[in-house]
């Protein structure tokens, strides 16, 4: 008995040396020494990919960069991806710039779609039914904001990354058969008349030919373009600021318009807001998409035409990849008189065969002329 006592004792005494002594090795066994290999089931870290491009940080804190961005294209139309910083050259009013940024990486969008609600019944039912392919061609940091504009410019809920709530503004876009009124405030004020009658809330919604008087279309598509313009005001510097406009290009002229073409040229290239118009059919055979080739050529961007809702699905994706995808290049001006209204703006490359397109002006400070007229 006396034995087995002495035993039960001694083995009390050594369980907790023996309990640490365990602990201790399961420990060695979970975290490895330093500069051992690690355990083959431990999953690796990917490596790391190289840091971000910074050209983006610069834009948005310097405001005294000029921004341009640039497309550039072969013969062929393909855009040209591998061109680098010393094949550009930049000159403002004939001097030449040094580049204080260059980039190739996409850049995010901010854009407006522009919708003409008041197009013949053929086209209106080819962009209805092309108008959620808009939303696949945006990637996950892109914004976009749904305009519409007949008589009067309509804006919708305002920005959003969102895409299923744009999908669902686009459907409600589809369904819209509320009458044409003006909105109640917004970028364009002083609503016009119509023979001596107010043109708010007593016009129907009609949307199967532009409304004429007097033989003269009263579509507003310069204040459309406008109103635009000016919700784009203030995305930031480091964003693509882009218009989408998807019209058959007819307009009122100086009756409809409270905006002149070009008071809202000087508030496009202001802001470095981009337009790509999209012509529906109707506007090629009647020949009437000229301001729409206008605003695009002049802001740097361009002019599809469409004689599908197939074609206009590719061209929404083509649209949105090119605007994104361009190259950006920004300088501090250098040795021109800062006091000028405007300050033109020529961009070359060496490479022989290419095509360039960008603003080829820009007005600082105040826009002189940008006021309804």
């Amino acid at each position: 008995m006396k034995s087995l006592r002495k035993i039960a004792i001694a083995a009390i005494t050594v369980l907790p040396a023996f309990a640490v002594y365990l602990a201790g090795q399961t420990a060695g066994q979970s975290a490895p020494a330093t500069g051992s290999p690690q355990n083959p089931q431990t999953p690796q870290r990917p490596p790391a990919g190289p840091p971000p491009s910074d050209a983006r940080a610069k834009i948005s804190v310097n405001s005294n960069l000029v921004i341009l961005p640039v497309t550039v294209k072969d013969r062929s139309g393909n855009i040209v991806p591998d061109l680098r910083r010393d094949e550009f050259r930049v000159f403002e009013d004939n001097i030449e710039q040094k580049i204080d940024v260059f980039t190739a990486e996409a850049f995010p969008l901010s854009m407006v779609i522009l919708l003409d609600n008041d197009l013949k019944d053929k086209d209106a039912q080819q962009v209805r039914k092309s108008l959620d392919a808009i939303v696949g061609g945006l990637s996950l940091e892109d914004e976009a904001f749904i305009c519409r504009f007949d008589e009067f410019f309509h804006p919708g809920n305002g920005f959003t990354t969102d895409h299923d709530l744009l999908l669902t503004e686009l459907q409600r876009t589809k369904l819209d058969s509320e009458p044409s009124v003006a909105p109640a405030g917004g970028a364009i004020a002083n609503a016009p008349s119509i023979n001596g009658h107010s043109a708010i809330g007593d016009q129907p919604n009609i949307t199967s030919a532009t409304r004429a008087i007097g033989g003269q279309p009263t579509k507003a598509l310069d204040d459309a373009v406008f109103g635009a313009a000016q919700l784009l005001h203030d995305r930031n510097r480091n964003r693509r600021k882009l218009i989408l406009l998807i019209s058959d290009g007819a307009n009122g002229g100086k009756k409809t318009n409270k905006m002149t073409y070009d008071g809202v040229v000087k508030t496009l290239l202001h802001d470095n807001i981009e337009v790509y118009s999209v012509a529906v059919a109707s506007a090629f055979l009647e020949r009437k998409f000229s301001r729409l080739v206008d605003y695009a050529h002049v802001s740097g961007g361009e002019v599809f035409f469409a004689a599908s809702r197939e074609t206009l699905e590719d061209l929404y994706a083509r649209i949105s990849e090119e605007a994104r995808n361009q190259y950006t290049i920004a300088y501090v001006p250098r040795g021109t008189d800062r006091s000028a209204d405007v300050h033109n703006i020529e961009v070359r490359v060496k490479r022989e065969g290419l095509t360039i397109k960008t603003r080829d002006r820009y007005y600082p400070g105040e826009i002189p002329g940008a006021t309804p007229q």
